[in-house]
């Protein structure tokens, strides 16, 4: 997407309108899942080239747009329609707003394309897989495994605000098992550790 409506542009904007780090870290993290079914699907799909990384830009921006307008509009009158509503008087694709909008279960729009399903996927195990990461002595998702993940998805108690059913959803959207979906976010997380803050270099 060299026209203006890439990741680079997409990184502006979350840093833009969001200042804490959290959140950031969050859209970072979302980006980086989504980015890699995206690449998953590109293949599938045969594309090369400028095409695909046009195609593998898209699933990158949505990721990083998801949440661009929690911090100043956190409601659900508000999330995430004022962010869409600005990206698409930028002239953002329809494509990547859907996305965004599907990704909220209150919006009552249906996830429909892979993008879709894709991002609300990755949104919630993004965020589990970061929480797993920081409670590592070592605070680095290289000490995270599958099976430890699976394992603390059954524990209430432990990030108690991820919606598990959502990262269970999300995987039969996507036609894969838990398993599979936990570990295609964690390679990718784990592939781009350190722009996420969790090689445990602290």
């Amino acid at each position: 997407m060299s026209d203006g409506f890439g990741r680079v542009q997409a990184l502006a904007l979350l840093e833009e309108w969001t200042k804490g780090e959290s959140l950031r870290k969050h859209g970072l993290a979302v980006s980086v899942c989504t980015q890699s079914y995206g690449a998953m699907e590109a293949s599938r799909l045969g594309l090369e080239g400028e095409e695909a990384s046009s195609f593998v830009e898209r699933y990158a921006s949505a990721g990083l747009l998801h949440d661009m307008d929690y911090e100043r509009h956190p409601t659900l009158e508000e999330h995430p329609f004022v962010g869409v509503s600005h990206l698409r008087e930028l002239g953002w694709p329809e494509e990547v707003l859907h996305a965004i909008l599907a990704h909220a279960d209150y919006s009552g729009t249906p996830r429909e394309s892979y993008l879709d399903k894709a991002l609300f996927a990755c949104d919630e195990l993004a965020g589990f897989l970061t929480a797993c990461a920081l409670v590592k002595p070592s605070k680095s998702i290289h000490e995270v495994e599958v099976a430890g993940v699976k394992k603390k998805m059954k524990d209430k108690a432990f990030a108690r605000a991820v919606k598990r059913e959502d990262i269970t959803d999300g995987a039969v959207l996507l036609g894969v098992s838990v398993e599979e979906h936990v570990g295609n976010c964690l390679r990718a997380m784990q592939a781009r550790a350190g722009e996420l803050g969790l090689d445990g270099q602290l």
